[in-house]
Order: C-alpha cells, then sequence, then structure tokens
C-alpha cells in the first residue's frame, strides 16, 4: 500500500539572526491564524539541517519559506522550483557549517523517497544581525508570503481557514 504523502511547508532559518528568521516568522504566523487540514504537515525548520530529511521524505509538494543570498533589493520577493535550484540559480545552503538542502533532497532521493515537486518563497534579507525581530522591510513581505502560501495550498485543493 502506497501511502500518499502530504503537503509540506517548510519554514526555514536561524530566529536568532533578524532576517535569518524569516521562514520560521511566516510559519508561525500561518499556524497563529489559519486551521490546516491533517494532509498539511507544517515544520517550524529552523537550521536543522539533515534532520529535514524524514519531513521531505513524508512530502510532496514541499513548500519551503527562507531567505535567499542573491543580488537584488533587501525584502523583495523571489520564487523559485527545484530546477531553478538544481541550475545553481542560488545559494540553498542555510548557513556555512550545515548541510544545504540540495545535498539533503540528495539524500532522499538515494533513499529513493524525495520529492518530486519543490517551491521556494523567498525574500532577500535585510538584516543578519542578533534579534529575533524582522528588519521593516523583510516583516512587510510576511503576510503577503503566508497569503501567497494559502492561495497555492487552494491551487493544490487543499481548503484552509482563517481562526
Amino acid at each position: 500500500m502506497v501511502m500518499e504523502k502530504k503537503i509540506g511547508i517548510a519554514g526555514i532559518g536561524n530566529f536568532l539572526l533578524a532576517d535569518e528568521g524569516f521562514g520560521v516568522h511566516v510559519v508561525h504566523y500561518l499556524e497563529e491564524h489559519y486551521l490546516f487540514p491533517e494532509r498539511v504537515e507544517m515544520q517550524d525548520i529552523g537550521t536543522a539541517g539533515i534532520y529535514m530529511a524524514p519531513f521531505l521524505e513524508e512530502c510532496d509538494p514541499v513548500l519551503v519559506i527562507d531567505v535567499v543570498d542573491i543580488a537584488g533589493e533587501p525584502g523583495s520577493f523571489h520564487f523559485f522550483t527545484l530546477d531553478d535550484v538544481r541550475a545553481g540559480n542560488f545559494q540553498t545552503r542555510m548557513s556555512p557549517h550545515q548541510l544545504g538542502l540540495l545535498e539533503i533532497l540528495e539524500v532522499t532521493k538515494l533513499r529513493d523517497a524525495a520529492p518530486e515537486q519543490v517551491e521556494f518563497y523567498t525574500v532577500i534579507p535585510c538584516q543578519l544581525t542578533e534579534s529575533i525581530e524582522l528588519s521593516a522591510v523583510v516583516e512587510a513581505q510576511k503576510v503577503a508570503v503566508a497569503e501567497m502560501v494559502v492561495r497555492r495550498l487552494a491551487e493544490l485543493g487543499v481548503a484552509v481557514l482563517p481562526k
């Protein structure tokens, strides 16, 4: 019997380094403002690195919320697909001392359990100093990105209710 995979929402980042914690802030916002059905698995991944593997193996598609290290305006939103990532269009390593998301996806592929569809909802950080607060320009994107995720879930046939 093949178990149906859940739809995963992964908030990635270091909550203690201002904008680096964007993905975690968005997941917390979603949890506070919406009710999700059981087929949606939401995780505050933080900087868990290799510990993301079981989550990635249980979910497909996976919606990743994170900051992105590319040139551009701080606070600006950027959407990427797994193909963009594999093409090397942006850096997927969460921090210098951890395994990057691509490496973790390769581990899940070795186990024949990799998600086929991974989407990245990202913003360019403005501040990476010690703080649990987002900068104003990144904070301004939190609700917008959360609502994009809710709309994407609706496209996938998942009803999400406001609390």
